[in-house]
C-alpha cells in the first residue's frame, strides 16, 4: 500500500476532540445530538458540531460523524434538517447503519463520503463489492474478521477498509444483537445497549443440568477483554487497512489522547521505515490508560478462544494517576497549533499590509495606513512581538518577514487588529475550502404514496380479511419438518442448511426438497447467518448442485448472500430478507429494493404502531420463535469445555435464573443465543392482520416433536379468534410488538 494509514480516534466531547487531533489523530469520529450508537455519551451540539468541522480543517484533519443507528419512519424525515448545516459546513464523511439512511444522504447530499458502520456486519468481499456499488466510499468491517479475510476483501474489491485496533470488543456481531433490545427494550441498533454480556451467567451442558443446579461457580463467559493491536501494525497495514480506528466515545480524554498517542508513534514509525518493536514501557502504558482484565489481540489471528475472555468480573481497571496527569497536561491543556509564514511590510503613507501563507494557501490584508514618526518611532523588536502573539488561534508563526521603513509609528492596537483580520480571513479560506452548496430536499421520502407501482399494486391485493395470508415455517431439526410436512396450513417452508451435516448435504438436499414439494409446499433454503470467507468458498465451490437441489427460493440473513446470489443470478422473486437485514422505515425498504430485495421480514423491534407506517405487503412478521439474541464468534462450548465440532446446545443460566438456549453451529463456526421465551402472538393476530402482510412465519428452533404440534394448535384456534383467555403457553414473551424500543 502506498496509501498513508489513517489514525481515527473517538471524542465524546471538543475538548476530547481537540486532545486526539493535539496527541495525532488524522480524523476523528463524532456524534451530534440525534442518531449515534453511543446515545449516552456527551455528544455534540449543532454549534459544536459546525465549530468542530471548522476546527479540525484548520488543523488539516478529518471529521466523520456518526448517524449509526437505525431511524425509524418519523426520524428519518427530520434527517434533512439535522445533516444540512453540517453538510454545508464541509463535513467529511457520514457512518452510517441503515440501508434508508444510506439512500436518503446519497440521494440529499450527494457529495458526501458514507461510511458503512461495522453495525452493518460486513464480513466478506461480497458484502463489499454490494455497499461499494451503492456508493458507499469506506467499509468498516466486521470486527471478528482475520488479516487473510481483511486482506481477501481489499485485494478483491479494492473498497477502502476501516478496522478497530483498540478498545472494547463486543461478544457479538455488531449489529446482530437483539440481548439488550429484548431483555430491557435498550436497543443495540437504537444506540442504548445495556451491555447484558458483561454479567455473570452459569454455563451448563443441558437443560436439565441447569434446572437442577442449585449451586456453581459464578462466571462472566460473555465479557471479552478489550483489544490492543500495537504489536501487529506492520501485518494490519499490509493487508489493507486504510484506516485504524480507536473505539472510545464514552471514554475520558485521556484515555483517547494517550492511546491515540502511542499509536501515533508507531504507525510513524512503520510509515519512516524504522523499528517497530513495541518497547515493555509503551505496552504497560497502554495498560495503565485501561484495560479489561488484560488485552486481546482479538480475531486478527485467531477466530476464537478463551484467550479472548475475561471470565470474571470485568473493570476497566486505570493506574497510574502520574501518567494521566502528563497526558492532561500534554493533550488536554495544551493545544496543537498549525504553522504559517507571514510578511509583514510596514512603509509611511502607505497601509499596514500583512501576507498570511499556510500550505497552498496564500492570503494578503491591510490596515491602517503607516505615519511618519512625530516623536518614538516603533521598533522592529516591538513589532515582531505584538504580530507573533496568535493567543487562543489554531495558528502559530512558523516565520515572519518584517520589511520596514525607519522612522515610522503604528499604534499597537492597529498592529493588533491586523494580526486579527489576516488570522481571521485566512480561517475563513481554510474552511471556505470545505463548503458545500445544498440542493433542495429530494421530495422521494415523504410518503408511502410514492412507492413503486408493484408495492401500490400489492397493497391493494393486501386489503383482504387476512386468510389468504401465506404462512411460511421454518425448520432447524428433522424432527421438526417431519411434524410440520403434516400440517395442511404452511404454504412456504424453510429449511435450514445446517438441519443436515455437510457431508449430507450434497447427498441429502435434493431429496428433502423434493419431500417438500411431494407435501405441496415451497422449499426455500435458509442460508446461515454468518457468511464469511470459508463458508463462501463451500458455497461458491458446491453451488451447481446446491442450485440443482430445485429449492423455490433463499431466505437470506446478510448482505454477503445477497450480493452471492445476485452474482448467481437468482431471481428477485426468489429472495426473501431476514429481519436482521433492518427495514425500520419505508426509505430502508426502498434501499433493500434498490439491492434487488423487496421481499423482506418485518422488524421485530418496531411495535404496532410503527410497524402500521411501513408498508407491510411485501413482509413476513414473525408469529412464534425463539429469537436469536446474539450471533458470536465466539463459541460457548469450546470456551468451557474444548472444540471437538460436536454441535449441541448448551444453556446460559443469568442471575433470575432464566435459561438462554445457545447452538454452536460448527460448519461456520459461530453460536446462536436465543431468547429464553418464545414470541407468541397468536392472540395479536386479528391486529396484526390489520397490517397485511404478505405472510405470517412460525419459526421452530430448540423445540421437539410435540411442542411443534402444539403450536399448529394454538395457530388454528387463533385463526378462528377461540385463542383461550388464560395463557397458552406456560412462558411467552410478545416482544416489542407493544412496547417498542427507546
Amino acid at each position: 500500500m502506498n496509501k498513508k494509514v489513517e489514525l481515527l480516534a473517538p471524542a465524546g466531547s471538543f475538548e476530547i476532540l481537540k486532545a486526539v487531533i493535539n496527541a495525532g489523530a488524522d480524523a476523528v469520529y463524532a456524534a451530534g445530538t440525534k442518531f449515534g450508537a453511543r446515545a449516552y455519551a456527551n455528544n455534540f451540539t449543532e454549534k459544536e458540531m459546525l465549530d468542530a468541522i471548522n476546527y479540525v480543517h484548520l488543523n488539516g484533519k478529518k471529521l466523520y460523524l456518526t448517524v449509526n443507528t437505525l431511524l425509524k419512519e418519523p426520524e428519518i424525515k427530520t434527517l434533512y434538517e439535522y445533516l444540512s448545516p453540517f453538510y454545508q459546513a464541509g463535513l467529511d464523511a457520514v457512518i452510517v447503519q441503515d440501508f434508508g439512511v444510506m439512500r436518503f444522504i446519497k440521494q440529499n447530499f450527494p457529495d458526501l463520503p458514507i461510511h458503512a458502520s461495522t453495525q452493518m456486519t460486513v464480513t466478506g468481499a461480497y458484502g463489499a463489492k454490494i455497499l461499494s456499488e451503492l456508493g458507499c466510499h469506506r467499509i468498516v468491517t466486521a470486527r471478528e474478521l482475520s488479516l487473510k479475510e481483511i486482506s481477501h476483501i481489499y485485494q478483491s474489491t479494492g473498497v477502502e477498509l476501516e478496522c478497530f485496533v483498540h478498545g472494547a470488543l463486543c461478544y457479538s456481531y455488531s449489529g446482530q444483537c437483539l440481548m439488550s433490545s429484548i431483555i430491557g427494550g435498550r436497543s443495540g441498533n437504537r444506540g442504548r445497549c445495556a451491555q447484558p454480556c458483561r454479567l455473570s451467567y452459569k454455563v451448563f451442558g443441558s437443560k436439565k443440568a441447569a434446572e437442577s443446579s442449585r449451586k456453581q461457580r459464578e462466571q462472566y463467559p460473555l465479557s471479552l477483554k478489550d483489544l490492543c493491536t500495537i504489536h501487529l501494525i506492520p501485518e494490519l497495514i499490509q493487508s489493507g487497512i486504510h484506516s485504524f480506528k480507536i473505539e472510545g466515545r464514552m471514554k475520558q480524554g485521556e484515555y483517547a489522547a494517550g492511546v491515540t498517542s502511542i499509536y501515533r508513534k508507531y504507525i510513524d514509525r512503520y510509515e519512516s521505515g524504522k523499528d517497530c518493536q513495541v518497547t515493555e514501557q509503551d505496552y504497560q502504558t497502554l495498560l495503565d490508560f485501561g484495560n479489561r482484565c488484560g488485552f486481546t489481540e482479538g480475531y486478527y489471528k485467531k477466530h476464537n478462544g478463551t484467550e479472548m475472555v475475561t471470565f470474571q468480573k470485568p473493570s476497566h481497571e486505570k493506574q497510574n494517576e502520574a501518567l494521566h496527569r502528563k497526558i492532561r497536561e500534554t493533550y488536554l491543556e495544551t493545544e496543537k497549533k498549525e504553522k504559517i509564514k507571514g510578511i509583514l511590510r510596514l512603509f509611511s503613507g502607505k497601509p499596514a499590509s500583512l501576507v498570511l501563507k499556510y500550505k497552498d494557501i496564500q492570503i494578503e490584508t491591510t490596515g491602517e495606513v503607516v505615519q511618519r514618526a512625530q516623536n518614538q518611532p516603533i521598533s522592529q523588536e516591538t513589532v515582531l512581538d505584538k504580530m507573533k502573539k496568535t493567543g487562543n488561534t489554531p495558528f502559530v508563526f512558523e516565520t515572519l518577514e518584517l520589511e520596514m521603513e525607519e522612522n515610522i509609528f503604528l499604534p499597537v492596537a492597529a498592529l493588533n487588529q491586523l494580526r486579527r483580520t489576516g488570522i481571521e480571513i485566512l480561517s475563513e479560506t481554510i474552511c471556505d475550502r470545505f463548503h458545500r452548496i445544498i440542493q433542495p430536499q429530494s421530495k422521494t421520502i415523504l410518503s408511502i404514496e410514492c412507492l413503486s407501482k408493484v408495492t401500490k399494486e400489492q397493497r391493494t391485493e393486501g386489503k383482504n380479511d387476512g386468510s389468504a395470508i401465506r404462512l411460511s415455517v421454518l425448520t432447524e431439526t428433522i424432527e421438526q419438518l417431519n411434524v410440520v410436512l403434516k400440517q395442511p396450513e404452511p404454504t412456504r417452508i424453510y429449511l435450514e442448511l445446517f438441519l443436515l451435516e455437510r457431508e449430507q448435504l450434497s447427498l441429502k438436499l435434493k431429496d428433502y426438497v423434493q419431500k417438500v414439494h411431494e407435501a405441496g409446499k415451497e422449499c426455500w433454503l435458509a442460508l446461515p447467518y454468518i457468511f464469511r470467507m470459508e463458508t463462501t468458498q463451500y458455497f461458491e465451490k458446491n453451488w451447481s448442485w446446491i442450485d440443482q437441489a430445485g429449492a423455490d427460493g433463499y431466505l437470506i440473513r446478510n448482505l454477503e448472500e445477497l450480493s452471492f446470489l445476485r452474482e448467481k443470478n437468482i431471481s428477485r422473486s426468489a429472495l426473501q430478507g431476514d429481519y436482521g437485514l433492518y427495514g425500520y422505515s419505508i426509505e430502508a425498504l426502498r434501499g433493500m429494493e434498490d439491492m434487488s430485495l423487496p421481499y423482506y421480514t418485518l422488524p421485530v423491534e418496531l411495535n404496532l404502531k410503527e410497524l402500521r407506517e411501513l408498508d407491510c405487503t411485501r413482509g413476513e412478521i414473525l408469529l412464534y420463535g425463539y429469537q436469536p439474541l446474539m450471533l458470536s464468534a465466539q463459541c460457548l462450548h469450546k470456551n468451557m469445555t474444548g472444540c471437538d465440532k460436536n454441535k449441541c446446545t448448551h444453556y446460559l443460566k443469568d442471575r433470575y435464573g432464566k435459561l438462554f438456549p445457545v447452538k454452536n453451529r460448527c460448519e461456520d463456526c459461530y453460536n446462536v443465543i436465543y431468547n429464553i421465551s418464545p414470541l407468541a402472538l397468536f392472540h395479536q393476530l386479528e391486529k396484526i392482520r390489520t397490517l397485511h402482510p404478505a405472510g405470517f412465519r412460525l419459526s421452530f428452533t430448540v423445540e421437539n416433536r410435540q411442542e411443534t404440534v402444539k403450536i399448529f394448535e394454538y395457530y388454528r384456534q387463533a385463526l378462528v379468534g377461540k385463542i383461550p383467555q388464560e395463557a397458552y403457553l406456560k412462558d411467552f414473551t410478545n416482544g416489542h410488538f407493544k412496547r417498542g424500543v427507546e
